[in-house]
């Protein structure tokens, strides 16, 4: 599971986020790590988007929270690894809020579905009263370190 995996101490960037300044950071963070990583500007993109929507569910339902920004490794494979995890309310039924359309708040329901779509690799793990932690990698299509 993604969510068990531990954060990589190498590279880690984390950031606290409590408002909406802290979402540009974090999406700014995010997209610098991805260019040192070597990813082309549409994945870029992509990967800044993903993370201002995880960072935008924090402030909308748990007020605060981290996201944490890594390189990541796996065999051949190398990707950026980004993990978003509140204390908030949590997400009563994680199976109906992965569904398009679906939202509690004032949204129009694309935020994590659309952010499995973005992403290669997308956890979610939540309990009622006890937060929420979005765990998404991507990785580069172009690289393989020879192995």
């Amino acid at each position: 599971m993604l969510a068990n995996m531990p954060l990589s101490a190498n590279g880690e960037i984390r950031i606290p986020i409590a408002s909406d300044a802290d979402i540009v950071i974090a999406r700014q963070r995010g997209r610098a790590m991805a260019e040192s990583l070597g990813f082309s500007v549409s994945d870029m993109t992509l990967i800044a988007t993903a993370i201002s929507e995880v960072a935008r569910n924090i402030i909308n339902f748990a007020k605060r929270g981290e996201l944490a920004v890594s390189p990541h490794q796996r065999s051949s494979r190398r990707g950026i690894l980004v993990v978003a995890r509140d204390q908030g309310p949590g997400i009563p039924d994680i199976h109906l809020a992965m569904q398009d359309g679906y939202s509690t708040g004032k949204g129009l329901g694309m935020g994590l579905p659309g952010c499995r779509r973005l992403m290669d690799e997308f956890e979610i793990q939540s309990n009622v009263g006890g937060g929420t932690t979005v765990v998404m990698i991507k990785w580069s299509p172009d690289y393989d370190s020879g192995s």
